[in-house]
């Protein structure tokens, strides 16, 4: 039986995502809130909504207790974890099956099993799964680490064991740098996750990150929706997505599938979930990790595929057997997603506070906007800063580029800055365009990226002032009436010429 109401322990674009999942299928919404978030859209949007109070992470959408406390009073069967926050708290999932509310994702097991870096290149290397080369011991003395990093050679990476998106990562180019990353790695992962400890990898020079969707049901069954190429990323956090890869073959692509259904199987996955890859100049891979939820980044396979990953996360939680077969599994044409986020090029990519003003967004065939904002939003220094994200869909490579590079110069937001500025130059910019991008990309050619403020001109100034304080008298405006139907006239608005 498919749930009657769902709980999303979430906030923002991922929680308006999940929202228009369950209505279009006929299942009623409870949002949680923070005192900052209560004008936001997933509020407005969901059927029933209830605040958790302090806007602070800890005492709102990290709260445990809280969340659960929400899903019992409304009568909730199930939550959805969307991502960030409590998406892969195994703690959280293993409250929810204690309570008899469904988790929407894999078992508290695999989750904390694939959460801890370490233990997961274990398990997978175990399966027959080829890891980056590097130290994943248990020992976290300065004196061991330091001998291991010695014989794995420089440059390495240094990385956080429960980490993720860049935090607690560290690049080593030479010995004399090693003693200072190591601690201050884990200094990082201790504040950021609340575990010091990590781990050492050889670093490769020009990898890129390709990662695979997959879907794994409670029967057994388990599928891939293909890759996405992740390679465009600035300070290890991606910004832009592609599917398909220019990288990959067709030998390369299902050898990498079906390595990710192996280590989906390998460790009981259920539930959507990534197996993400590196891939060396050579066009080796290694496995890198596995997220245990929904990605940022799924519009861009569901662009592809035509395939509602949100909803088969609903589905297969409920029970539903997967009807999807691997070789029904044909995307089509080409996408690109676009991360949108509230900071400011000109000033090294600082995240940015204050009001949406004025928000418009680009529209048409195959324009897809995942949005957590509108007009009147205040962006406060409480969450990150991804205000959404702009996925858009080509007959190919080229003309996905040239749609993207459209949408993005008809994306406004006004009240704070956005990084659209610096999208629309990685996107134009003629290496991109080529392909074959890796990690490294944006360091070689953005490294010393500047923009001059987003500040608006004046004379934009004064018409959004003026477009403000008439806006509310706009029926008091237009007093004179035409006769003639087919006038031009007959329609008009404050706005009249020779008048």
């Amino acid at each position: 039986m498919m749930f009657k109401k769902v709980l999303i322990a979430n906030r923002g674009e991922i929680a308006v995502r999940v929202i228009k999942a369950c209505q279009e299928m006929g299942i009623t919404t409870v949002a949680v809130y923070s005192d900052a978030d209560k004008n936001t859209p997933h509020v407005h949007m969901a059927d029933e909504a209830v605040s958790l109070g302090d806007p602070t992470p800890s005492e709102s959408y990290l709260n445990i207790q809280k969340i659960l406390d929400v899903a019992q009073s409304t009568g909730a069967e199930a939550v959805h974890p969307g991502y960030g926050f409590l998406a892969e708290n195994p703690d959280f999932a293993k409250s929810c099956e204690d309570l008899g509310i469904k988790f929407i994702g894999p078992s508290a097991e695999v989750i904390a099993l694939m959460g801890n870096k370490i233990k997961a290149k274990k398990t997978m290397e175990d399966s027959g799964l080829r890891i980056i080369p590097g130290y994943h011991g248990d020992r976290q003395d300065i004196s061991v680490l330091m001998e291991k990093g010695k014989s794995i050679g420089f440059p390495l990476m240094v990385k956080a064991t429960s980490g993720g998106g860049g935090k607690g990562m560290k690049i080593v180019r030479e010995e004399s740098e090693l003693k200072n990353a190591i601690e201050s790695a884990q200094r990082e992962a201790k504040s950021a996750f609340g575990d010091s400890s990590v781990y050492l990898e050889k670093y490769l020079r020009e990898p890129k990150h390709i990662e695979f969707q997959i879907l794994a049901d409670e029967h057994g069954n388990v599928i891939h929706l293909n890759e996405r190429d992740c390679s465009v990323q600035r300070r290890h956090q991606k910004i832009i997505e592609e599917t398909p890869s220019t990288a990959l073959s067709h030998e390369l692509r299902q050898s990498m599938g079906e390595a990710a259904v192996k280590a989906a199987e390998a460790v009981g996955y259920t539930n959507a979930g990534t197996v993400e890859f590196m891939v060396d100049s050579d066009l080796g891979f290694y496995f890198l990790e596995m997220n245990t939820r929904l990605q940022v980044e799924h519009p861009v396979t569901e662009a592809s595929t035509g395939i509602d990953i949100v909803k088969w996360q609903l589905k297969i939680a409920s029970g539903v057997e997967l009807s999807l077969r691997q070789e029904e599994i044909r995307p089509h044409g080409h996408a690109l997603e676009c991360r949108i986020y509230a900071e400011d090029p000109s000033k090294g990519f600082l995240p940015c506070t204050g009001t949406v003003k004025k928000l418009e967004v680009p529209e048409g065939p195959n324009i897809r906007n995942d949005l957590g904002i509108s007009e009147s939003v205040v962006i406060t220094p409480y969450y990150d800063p991804m205000l959404g994200k702009l996925t858009v869909k080509g007959e190919n490579r080229d003309d996905c580029i040239e749609k993207m590079k459209w949408a993005l110069s008809r994306f406004m937001v006004i009240g704070v800055a956005t990084n659209i500025p610096f999208l629309k130059e990685v996107i134009d910019h003629e290496a991109f365009r080529r392909g074959g991008i890796t990690t490294n990309f944006l360091e070689r050619y953005f490294e010393n990226w500047t923009k001059v403020s987003q500040e608006l001109p004046k004379e934009a100034v004064f018409a959004l002032a003026v477009y403000d304080a008439m806006y509310p008298k706009r029926d008091e405006v237009v007093k004179y009436k035409e006769p003639d139907p087919h006038s031009p006239w007959k329609s008009a608005g404050r706005w009249r010429i020779g008048v």
